[in-house]
């Protein structure tokens, strides 16, 4: 499904007939609302839909294409509309689209991105590119947040217990969600959100998204690993073999294997096979072993294998007064793991004093598709008509059943007052102080943010967060 005058909804296609007549331009913004979710949201994501989308020329066969099904199902056709952007406008959206630089961490309420037709005929232009514009905004910035607060409360388990936390949060929440999606789009749109806050992802359609849209060299990492397939297959009388073979596979010098332990008795895989038969190769081997359990209770199982590892492996304490094993044998929690469980889990190795350097974490669906554009309350909303005699007049609406739906007046403005973003009337403030910045005119990518811009934006976000 490539045609991008399909890529909306049925009844913005009859949108061209219902703006006033002295209508000749509009003025849209999209924001996260206030939400229970996140009082802020980190910003991440329109990029790939300005490469993927807005670059890309329409044609007459798309037209074409349209033209025919909004015929056979029911609903009006702008063909002249189109047939002018595709002959004065070389088949290019004629939008200028201001946004915040990508990677900013942005109170709720206050704007991220801004869209203006620039052709006077084409004032229904704006509005009518908000579906795909906001769900290409909503999914990936709604997946950095999550990821964003996961990390905050990583990072503030690392600053407790860890001698070097900057060497080691980039690894400590790992992508294991590519088959949790709904589609490869989301993967790599969902993974790569994540990938602005860490660096650890099994989902390899992101690795592909941050490099086509942001220019990534690479932007995840992996390990081998088993799954229960991989384990059972050996059959339960073979479990130390199936281990084994792991380790004489992949288990060399400086380097690290992950092997799922729980395919029949967690605790007897640990006390027996890994602490105990395996134990003196695991040691030889110089590689580090990642135990993952996939069962039980997602704070007491890995408190549980942590304990059982310190008895037979021991380790050293460090600076913080934390514990830290034998840098031959680790730990990753990939079941169970959301944000409330990640905090529960990090606050019990703090009060046991375990580093956190001994253990990863990893989320599958609940970190890229349990989510929806309600979570924060995404909308795109018109703020301002320009007519003839190039006056803006207001746009919002102000619904008495719902005022927290009540949407801002104005063309927007974003500045900065005592450290943090607010949302103002662009005619109130001066140019200079608008953060918002066009990203997007004419067919044109004025603005081309790197995945290292985006993701030390977020990171200093992080710090001051943290601070």
């Amino acid at each position: 499904m490539t045609n991008p005058l399909l890529a909306t909804d049925s009844y913005k296609q009859s949108h061209y007939r219902q703006y006033p007549p002295e209508a000749q331009q509009i003025s849209a913004y999209v924001e996260a609302r206030a939400n229970p979710f996140s009082k802020n949201v980190l910003f991440f994501g329109l990029q790939a839909y300005l490469k993927n989308v807005l670059l890309k020329p329409i044609t007459a066969a798309d037209i074409k294409q349209a033209e025919r099904v909004c015929a056979a199902h029911g609903v009006p056709f702008n063909r002249k509309g189109w047939d002018q952007i595709l002959k004065d406008h070389d088949g290019l959206f004629p939008l200028e689209i201001k946004a915040l630089p990508e990677g900013t961490l942005v109170p709720s309420g206050v704007p991220l991105v801004q869209v203006t037709n620039t052709d006077a005929r084409m004032p229904w232009l704006t509005t009518w590119i908000e579906t795909a514009l906001l769900r290409s905004v909503w999914y990936p910035s709604t997946v950095a947040t999550l990821s964003f607060k996961c990390k905050e409360i990583i990072y503030r388990g690392l600053l407790a217990t860890s001698d070097d936390p900057d060497a080691q949060v980039p690894f400590k929440l790992h992508d294991f969600g590519a088959r949790g999606v709904s589609s490869a789009e989301s993967a790599a749109l969902g993974g790569m959100a994540h990938l602005v806050n860490f660096a650890g992802t099994d989902t390899m359609e992101a690795l592909e998204a941050a490099s086509t849209f942001y220019g990534a060299d690479m932007a995840g990492f992996s390990i081998p690993a088993a799954e229960h397939s991989t384990m059972t297959s050996w059959g339960r009388d073979r479990e130390e073999q199936a281990y084994a073979n792991m380790l004489d596979q992949f288990a060399d010098p400086g380097k690290l294997v992950a092997v799922v332990s729980d395919s029949y008795d967690i605790d007897n895989a640990v006390e027996t096979l890994w602490c105990g038969s395996l134990k003196e190769r695991v040691l030889s081997s110089g590689a580090t072993v990642v135990i993952r359990p996939d069962s039980g209770d997602p704070v007491a199982t890995p408190l549980r294998v942590l304990e059982t590892l310190w008895t037979h492996y021991g380790g050293t304490t460090n600076g913080k007064g934390a514990r830290v094993l034998n840098p031959a044998i680790r730990l990753i929690q990939g079941d169970g793991m959301t944000l409330e469980s990640i905090r529960h889990l990090i606050e019990a190795l703090v009060d046991r004093n375990w580093s956190v350097d001994n253990i990863a974490m990893g989320m599958g669906g609940g970190l890229l598709q349990q989510l929806n554009r309600d979570t924060m309350r995404f909308a795109m909303k018109a703020n301002a008509m320009r007519t003839a005699d190039g006056t803006w007049t207001d746009v919002a609406k102000n619904p008495a059943s719902d005022p927290g739906k009540a949407s801002k007046a104005g063309r927007q403005a974003v500045i900065e007052r005592s450290g943090r973003l607010t949302a103002a009337r662009s005619d109130q403030v001066l140019a200079d102080e608008d953060l918002l910045q066009v990203v997007y005119r004419n067919g044109e990518l004025v603005k081309d943010w790197s995945f290292e811009e985006v993701r030390q934006r977020a990171q200093n976000a992080l710090l001051s967060a943290i601070s």
